[in-house]
């Protein structure tokens, strides 16, 4: 699998050391970021080429990656003139690792079958972190006979990978995960300000806790943070809100309700409100420290 021509398109946080992965890993890589100056810094650092369009950078490829914003993010790179599906060739794979709605991703995968392109919906958790160490758990969706052509290519930055069904699972078992991380920090939100009331070591009841059952990763990195409030890190609660919209989405076509998922995604969009938008979702617990002061009377 060495010397793939691969095409990235969005260099973020997450596409940015994950393209350089995969140069390191001897892929012939060339990038596309919406903002030109990124990509040409990625290039001075890492060996590859950058393209003016997504269609330049698709040109050619054995694999497209995409990692972007949002649905419309998405769309907006493989549709139209300048698109990915306007010059990728037949027989070619297309992997988005962007989280997105299952609807986009089996309506992408119909686009791409049209055209002869095979698709890979493959979300990623592990945060920035994950993506600079090449430790990201990547969930899949689509074919086997196109996830068995992709595994070892992703493994530049990944530890665990794993195909979960057909086109669409991968996004809706990212879904599952976000919603457990908003269940995750929910409690350690109120557990931590029990902590702090009841004039516990939050380091010592970190240490504590960690090995045990209600060890996470959330409290091994968060705890002492979230205790300090401190947030200008991390997954941005702006971007969590958007997959928590998701969540619910599919939630209400399947007839479900999630209370505690409305309830985190609700306090997210109270926080926001705030000017809060781009701190780490740990920020969380500011909302129910300050639900617990008393209203002011007028």
């Amino acid at each position: 699998m060495k010397g793939k021509k691969i095409a990235f398109i969005g260099l973020g946080v997450m596409g940015y050391p994950m393209a350089g992965h995969l140069s390191d890993s001897g892929h012939q890589v060339t990038v596309y970021n919406r903002t030109s100056s990124k990509a040409e810094k990625w290039t001075k650092t890492f060996n590859g080429k950058s393209a003016s369009t997504p269609q330049e950078a698709a040109r050619f490829s054995d694999i497209v990656f995409i990692c972007v914003g949002n649905d419309d993010d998405v769309r907006s790179v493989i549709y139209g003139e300048t698109g990915v599906l306007s010059s990728l060739k037949p027989g070619s794979i297309v992997v988005d690792h962007t989280t997105t709605s299952a609807v986009l991703a089996i309506e992408l995968a119909n686009a791409c079958k049209n055209k002869g392109i095979h698709f890979i919906d493959a979300p990623v958790s592990g945060g920035q972190a994950g993506a600079e160490n090449g430790t990201l758990t990547v969930m899949c969706g689509g074919e086997q006979s196109t996830y068995n052509h992709i595994t070892e290519v992703i493994s530049a930055y990944s530890k665990h990978s794993v195909l979960l069904g057909g086109h669409g699972q991968g996004q809706r078992c990212k879904m599952v995960n976000q919603i457990c991380i908003a269940g995750i920090l929910q409690g350690l939100s109120e557990a931590l300000l029990l902590a702090e009331k009841s004039q516990l070591n939050i380091e010592q009841v970190t240490s504590a806790l960690t090995h045990g059952a209600a060890g996470s990763w959330q409290m091994a990195n968060r705890a002492v943070t979230m205790s300090s409030d401190q947030f200008d890190f991390g997954f941005a609660i702006d971007w969590m809100r958007k997959d928590l919209l998701i969540c619910l989405n599919e939630a209400e076509n399947h007839g479900l309700t999630l209370p505690m998922t409305l309830d985190v995604n609700q306090r997210y969009q109270q926080l926001i409100q705030q000017g809060l938008g781009r701190m780490d979702t740990s920020v969380l617990i500011r909302s129910y420290a300050n639900s617990q002061k008393p209203a002011l009377i007028a």
